[in-house]
């Protein structure tokens, strides 16, 4: 099965989504028209009654994402108010509904990620790229400054010294050494993509969605808050997951000794 929306696609696996940009043209350059298209999609995938519990994010073609489609944004900016209002009335709204997913979410990253494809390739709880894959903070080439939350994100995933350096140098960094980094989880050959994409993703398709859904929204919250306030989230998250029924069946599994058959609820 296969939905159509602007410029993407949401294709169906079982409990699992595939969200693939579809521009290939531009190497899937990111234009306004396409992150709208992409967040009716997310709230598609959200609604459905296809009951999805994991979301695989991916680009058509050659590459994941090269960026903001720039024959498209000075026009789009120009009718709302410059670049940063595009950022404020599409991708901003996007990246937060990635953020706020109650599903967990692997980014599966083909060729380039740059610019704010980059952005959207480090929302992924797991990311898995190919090892002719590569991501660029490309925004110091053309004059501008990283957006799409990359000023957030980087320091906290290879510190500060390597975000500065990936921001202002504007060189590539190669699949290899993000791993190297700990910037992404896997590698994997450019063939093999989707099929290791897809077995993680089914991993956590038949997890306890809820607690999964909990774990991801301490782990954003985290930075944020002080260990005491931390620790509070974690109770405060405990207690919801152990009223959920995939508790009781992780419990009763346990003690049977038996792998856990979860539902999501």
């Amino acid at each position: 099965m296969r939905k159509e929306f602007e410029r993407c696609h949401v294709t169906a696996h079982g409990s699992i989504a595939v969200l693939t940009m579809n521009h290939p043209e531009v190497l899937n350059a990111a234009s306004v028209k396409m992150v709208y298209g992409m967040i009716d999609a997310v709230e598609y995938i959200e609604k459905s009654d296809q009951n999805f519990r994991a979301l695989v994010l991916t680009g058509e073609g050659r590459g994941f994402c090269a960026g903001a489609n720039l024959t498209e944004v000075p026009e789009e900016g120009a009718q709302r108010g410059g670049v940063g209002s595009a950022l404020e009335i599409a991708y901003h709204p996007l990246l937060r509904r990635f953020r706020d997913l109650k599903m967990p979410m692997i980014t599966a990253v083909n060729g380039a990620a740059a610019g704010v494809g980059m952005s959207f390739a480090l929302m992924g709880d797991l990311i898995v790229a190919t090892r002719s894959a590569y991501f660029l903070q490309a925004f110091a080439r053309i004059g501008l400054v990283p957006d799409g939350g990359s000023t957030w994100l980087l320091p906290r995933l290879v510190g500060l010294a390597r975000a500065k350096e990936l921001s202002l140098l504007a060189e590539k960094l190669p699949a290899e050494k993000a791993l190297e980094w700990g910037l992404i989880n896997r590698v994997t050959e450019d063939g093999a993509l989707m099929d290791d994409a897809l077995k993680l993703a089914q991993r956590l398709a038949d997890g306890p969605t809820q607690s999964l859904a909990l774990i991801r929204k301490l782990y954003w919250d985290s930075p944020h808050n002080s260990y005491e306030v931390q620790l509070d989230q974690e109770k405060q998250s405990q207690q919801k997951a152990g009223k959920t029924k995939d508790f009781v069946e992780g419990v009763l599994a346990f003690s049977q000794k038996r792998p856990a058959k979860f539902k999501g609820e």
